[in-house]
């Protein structure tokens, strides 16, 4: 979340009737993440987040915010979209489509136990039996075509030995695709920022700018590589289990995807390698914006290549 559009109260003021919501009392800019623009805004009929989509093609959105509240209409953890009066879940503001989101309470937990990744682990897998009966497809924006597009941008910025490791990479992952493994809508970027824990539960799960029609194995991957690993990179065992056997409890992996596993956490690891080289390289002007270190998923994508993870035998069942 980042401020690359800037709202002001006496614009707010004109669009917010169109909602059922009360009167503006504030509107506070959200500095986190690299991708929209977000506001908390608090008006006399509750608390909301606003987002400005600054990427996403307006004939995309239908499909984030109609996952987003067929999730939240199945009982997962997930902030509801609010309609307006017209039942549209967005509309035009400062030139960007918005919309505006229940706010729940809690915060992300940066420093997550085993408990936390159990948490996470079961949501995740009620997300995804709730996305087998969702029917909006998307192409995932972030998938083969994109990360082909990025390395060939990015290898004019990094050595060759990294060109090489990504490239690489990539052809490794072409094999891969052979595969066929269940698929659906997914959340794409469920990291520790984006899951809200209130009193030590679970409150919501945010955040659906990098949803996809893709594999829930790719997901799982994703999320085990940024909630269950230690500074360097390296997958600790205890979280990972955790996460794992919760998510298993739900939603059991099958076979091809348990045979997958290890070329999905690789896979993980290179997709958010390349988006932060790009941001870091290539940043886009922002009143507020805080692109990451891209290091961190380069040396995740190391360890991921030099010691295969494989599914544990104890969840193969």
């Amino acid at each position: 979340m980042s401020v690359f559009t800037r709202v002001t109260d006496a614009e707010l003021v004109a669009w917010l009737p169109r909602f059922n919501v009360g009167q503006l009392v504030s509107l506070t800019p959200i500095s986190e993440g690299i991708e929209n623009t977000n506001y908390f805004l608090s008006t006399s009929g509750g608390n909301f987040v606003l987002t400005l989509y600054e990427r996403i093609p307006v004939e995309d959105l239908p499909f984030y915010l109609n996952f987003a509240a067929h999730l939240a209409a199945a009982e997962v953890a997930v902030p509801s979209p609010i309609a307006d009066r017209s039942g549209a879940l967005f509309s035009m503001l400062n030139g960007k489509p918005a919309a505006l989101t229940e706010r729940v309470s809690g915060r992300p937990n940066m420093q997550p136990d085993a408990s936390h990744c159990a948490a996470v682990g079961a949501e995740l897998a009620k997300l995804h039996r709730a996305s087998e009966r969702f029917r909006g497809r998307m192409t995932n924006k972030r998938g083969p075509g994109w990360m082909l597009s990025t390395y060939r941008r990015v290898r004019t910025v990094v050595d060759a030995a990294r060109a090489e490791l990504i490239n690489s990479e990539l052809t490794f992952q072409r094999a891969q695709r052979e595969t066929r493994v269940p698929t659906g809508a997914i959340h794409g970027d469920l990291f520790c920022d984006n899951v809200l824990f209130d009193n030590h539960q679970l409150s919501g799960i945010i955040d659906f700018g990098f949803a996809a029609t893709d594999a829930f194995v790719y997901d799982l991957a994703i999320t085990v590589n940024d909630w269950c690993i230690d500074a360097e990179g390296e997958l600790d065992a205890p979280r990972r289990d955790a996460m794992i056997a919760a998510y298993s409890s739900v939603r059991p992996l099958n076979e091809a995807e348990q045979q997958l596993w290890p070329a999905m956490l690789r896979l993980g690891a290179l997709r958010f390698w390349l988006s932060r080289l790009d941001d870091f390289h290539f940043p886009r002007a922002a009143e507020l914006n805080t692109p990451k270190d891209p290091s961190h998923f380069e040396r995740i994508l190391r360890a991921r290549i030099d010691r295969a993870q494989y599914w544990p035998q104890e969840f193969a069942a």
